[in-house]
């Protein structure tokens, strides 16, 4: 049986890609999604066998979709796609629920055999990640899911009453996250939380 697959990527030329690789190796696209909001909508409602999430997508990154994934399609397997070989991605990917982490501008058939191989239940990590998974704590650790959500909104400069918008709730109880965030991260000033969350793969910046 075909493995059925959705892909996330805010590149459609990656997206485009990603498609034509898998199908040529006789696997199923069932979805493609632009960010993490979608990805995430779309694999609930198409339930893939396995999900591709690219790791710094607009307004939810790889790594927090997996997470809310796992929670709600346990029997999808997810495989982050990432330009960053530090442990601290690897670490939190894993600790997200991810099955695999595959580096960007690696070998293009190393996606096909990431995907036959979580399918088959298995972990897969690109060559010289192995090891990497129990490696460095993140400092992102210290946050719920939803203080990384805001951080991360908050970094792509949205508005607190559309952060409300988007993850339901109050303009104010926004900006009381963005206080707490300030607080827990020892910063003072929103450039500085920007700052942060680029630094630490949660948006790619400008």
């Amino acid at each position: 049986m075909k493995p059925r697959v959705l892909v996330a990527d805010d590149h459609s030329v990656m997206r485009f890609g990603l498609r034509a690789l898998l199908e040529m190796a006789d696997m199923e696209v069932v979805a493609e999604a632009a960010d993490g909001r979608e990805a995430l909508r779309l694999a609930q409602e198409f339930a893939p066998d396995v999900a591709i999430f690219d790791i710094a997508m607009p307004g939810l990154n790889g790594i927090d979709a997996t997470g809310l994934l796992k929670a709600r399609c346990p029997q999808t397997r997810v495989i982050i796609l990432s330009m960053h070989s530090d442990s601290e991605y690897v670490h939190r990917a894993t600790a997200a629920g991810a099955s695999g982490y595959v580096l960007k501008g690696g070998a293009t058939d190393e996606i096909v055999t990431a995907v036959r191989t979580v399918q088959a239940g298995r972990q897969y990590l690109s060559q010289g990640l192995v090891g990497a998974a129990s490696g460095a704590r993140s400092p992102l650790d210290s946050l719920s899911a939803r203080e990384r959500q805001v951080l991360q909104l908050v970094a792509e400069g949205h508005s607190s009453s559309d952060i409300a918008k988007i993850v339901h709730l109050s303009p104010k109880s926004i900006d009381t996250y963005r206080s707490r965030l300030m607080r827990k991260l020892d910063v003072s000033d929103l450039a500085a939380l920007v700052k942060f969350a680029v630094q630490h793969g949660l948006t790619p910046g400008s």
